[in-house]
C-alpha cells in the first residue's frame, strides 16, 4: 500500500500530518505501507492520494502502469473551496479513483453529484499533550502558517477589539511563507505586547501550546477540514473559527464561537467574552467536550477500515 502526499518528509504540513497518521493506523490493521512524496513505479494493491490536484499525476501514473490497483483520493481543502474546479488532470484522477474521502461531512457537497456516491468522510483523530496544565493568564493560540487562506494576520488585529483591562496573551505559531507575513507578524508583536508570534514549532512543542491555551483560533477563509480543530478538541481546547463549511462540518451550526471570515472585530469580541465570562467560556469548553468521541483514533481506524472494505481489500 503507498501513500502519496505533496508535502515533503519533515514537513510540518495538514497533508504531511495526515499521510503520517494514517500510515500508523493502516500499520495497526495489518497493512504494509509506504509514504512517497510521489508515485515512482512501485507496484501496490492500494494507492491512497492526499490532494486530488496535486497528486494527480502519481494517482494517473499509477493507473496506467498497474491498472488493477485500487485508488483512494483524500480531497483537501483547496481542492474542494471555494469553488470545485479541477483541471482536466486533476479531473481524470477523481473520476479514475475507486474512492473519494474528505475530512468533514459537508465537503461532499461541494463535489459534483455523480462523484458523490463514491465518497465518504474519515474525520482526523488526535490525542491531547498529557500533563500540561492551562496557563495562568488567559492565553488564545494559532497552530497554523503564515498563508493567505489562513488569514494569518486576523487574529493580531482582533486583538486591537479586546477590552484593554483584559489579561490575554495570543502566541502565534507556524512558518511565514512569505517575508512580508513575517514582517508583519513581528510588526503585530511590537505594536501590541500581548501578542508574539514564535514562528514554527515541532509538533509536541505545538501539542503542549494548545493544551495549556485556553482557546484556539482558527481564522482560514477556506478549510477542507482542519487538523488543528480535531486536535483542540482533544486536549479540551475551545475553538473560535470562521463559519465557513470545513469548521461548520466538524463543530455544527450553532457552534458559540463562530465569526464572520475578515471580521476581525467579531473575533475581538468572542475573544473578549471568552476571557472575561466564565459562563460562555464554560459552555464552550462543554461543547468541546461533547466532540470528543468524534477525534478518538479507534474511530478514524475503524473508517480506514471501512475504506478499504468498499475498495475490495477489506
Amino acid at each position: 500500500m503507498i501513500i502519496v502526499t505533496p508535502a515533503p518528509r519533515g514537513s510540518q504540513t495538514g497533508n504531511r500530518k495526515t499521510a503520517l497518521r494514517w500510515s500508523a493506523l493502516l500499520r495497526q490493521l495489518g497493512a504494509r505501507v509506504r509514504v512517497l512524496q510521489h508515485y515512482n513505479g512501485e507496484e501496490c494493491d492500494l494507492l491512497l492520494a492526499v490532494h486530488a490536484v496535486k497528486s494527480a499525476k502519481s494517482v494517473l501514473d499509477c493507473a496506467k502502469d498497474h491498472p488493477d490497483t485500487r485508488i483512494a483520493i483524500l480531497c483537501a481543502g483547496t481542492d474542494l473551496y471555494p469553488v470545485f474546479r479541477p483541471g482536466p488532470t486533476a479531473l481524470a484522477a477523481l473520476e479514475r479513483a475507486d474512492a473519494l474521502v474528505t475530512l468533514q461531512p459537508r465537503a461532499i457537497d461541494a463535489l459534483p453529484p455523480a462523484m458523490r456516491a463514491k465518497a465518504r468522510t474519515i474525520v482526523q483523530s488526535a490525542t491531547a499533550a498529557a500533563g500540561v496544565e492551562r496557563a495562568e493568564v488567559f492565553t488564545a493560540c494559532v497552530l497554523a502558517h503564515l498563508r493567505a487562506v489562513k488569514d494569518p494576520l486576523l487574529p493580531f488585529e482582533a486583538m486591537s477589539h479586546v477590552d484593554p483591562g483584559t489579561k490575554i496573551e495570543l502566541i502565534a505559531a507556524g512558518r511565514a511563507l512569505t517575508p512580508q507575513l513575517a514582517d508583519a507578524a513581528r510588526a503585530a508583536g511590537e505594536r501590541d505586547p500581548r501578542c508574539q508570534w514564535i514562528g514554527e514549532v515541532r509538533r509536541p512543542s505545538a501539542r503542549q501550546l494548545l493544551a495549556r491555551s485556553h482557546v484556539c483560533i482558527v481564522a482560514s477563509t477556506s478549510e477542507g477540514g482542519a487538523n488543528v480543530v480535531s486536535e483542540a478538541i482533544a486536549a479540551t481546547t475551545p475553538v473560535l473559527a470562521t463559519a465557513i463549511p470545513g469548521n461548520l462540518g466538524l463543530l455544527g451550526d450553532d457552534w458559540p464561537g463562530l465569526f464572520e471570515t475578515g471580521n476581525s472585530r467579531q473575533l475581538g469580541q468572542l475573544l473578549n467574552r471568552a476571557a472575561n465570562d466564565s459562563t460562555y467560556y464554560d459552555r464552550l469548553t462543554a461543547r468541546t467536550r461533547a466532540l470528543q468521541d468524534l477525534v478518538v483514533p479507534a474511530r478514524e481506524r475503524a473508517a480506514l477500515h471501512q475504506l478499504l472494505a468498499d475498495v475490495g481489500l477489506g
